[in-house]
């Protein structure tokens, strides 16, 4: 059954999450969506992934990010407590974490600071800086100037002047509709769409898109730190980051598979099949089907 949940954290923030939960689970994926995203990013691959008959699928809305509104401070610290406190009421003593973009290098903190926690991780397109290229690149040299606004852009929203109304995006429709059009036509990937700051923002407060940028163009935890096994599936494009500098960084975690798909950078939505199967198949390998 899949079940629509709140968490209210210790200071009363509202965490929004989706859980799929089989009669008898044996374990739990988290999957945790990227930049200028949420949870819904995850609904076609909970609906149709075969780990669902006996594992627990959890997606949640990070701070500051779809059902999650909040306009306040937000980072891999927070986003990380958030949840460590989401799985123990939840009852949940280990998980494996999967993660597109942000969500990956969210997933790489998460491990690092909460390494009990963590049976595995699945990192889709992590972002390090060494890596980054294109708008990310660009953004990554603006990087002390978006900490001084930062904090204006918080003292603002807490004085209320901010939008009264967002705009809920439905990534799964999205997805499907992209899909659709380019069988149809033929045509390439929608970039333009996807990588549109003014659509990001549809959805999103200012104050929490300038510091899911701060949080993904700034740097990973030490590789040497995380002992969990790892999957990370690249693309092969280069919209935000270059694939092989990123390989060659994931080469030194001790236990990592990596896997190229091609795609430019969403692939949960270029190549959701791929992933999906990558994903089965990597978590029948090391905990069994």
């Amino acid at each position: 059954m899949d079940t629509t949940r709140t968490f209210i954290t210790r200071d009363g923030v509202a965490i929004a999450y989706r859980l799929w939960r089989p009669a008898a689970p044996r374990r739990t994926l988290v999957a945790i969506h990227g930049l200028a995203s949420n949870m819904t990013r995850w609904s076609a691959f909970a609906a149709t992934t075969r780990l669902a008959e006996s594992w627990d699928i959890l997606r949640l809305d990070l701070r500051g990010h779809g059902g999650s509104l909040y306009r306040g401070r937000v980072g891999y610290e927070i986003w990380c407590a958030d949840l460590a406190a989401l799985l123990a009421a939840e009852g949940v003593p280990r998980a494996v974490i999967v993660g597109h973009c942000l969500g990956a290098n969210t997933g790489l903190w998460f491990a690092h600071r909460h390494p009990a926690k963590v049976a595995g991780l699945v990192l889709i397109e992590p972002m390090a800086r060494q890596a980054l290229a294109g708008q990310l690149a660009r953004a990554a040299r603006l990087r002390p100037l978006m900490r001084a606004v930062v904090p204006l852009l918080r003292a603002i929203a807490a004085l209320g002047l901010h939008r009264r109304r967002l705009a809920e995006l439905d990534l799964e429709q999205l997805d499907r509709e992209t899909r659709a059009a380019m069988a149809r036509t033929g045509g390439g990937f929608p970039e333009s769409r996807y990588a549109s700051v003014r659509e990001d923002l549809r959805g999103l407060p200012l104050s929490v898109y300038a510091q899911d940028l701060l949080a993904v163009t700034g740097p990973l935890p030490d590789f040497a730190s995380i002992r969990t096994p790892v999957l990370a599936l690249l693309s092969q494009g280069t919209s935000f980051t270059d694939p092989d500098v990123t390989a060659r960084l994931l080469a030194t975690l001790p236990d990592c598979r990596v896997r190229r798909l091609e795609a430019r950078h969403w692939i949960p939505t270029e190549q959701p099949e791929a992933m999906r199967r990558a994903i089965e198949d990597w978590c029948d390998q090391r905990f069994g089907r």
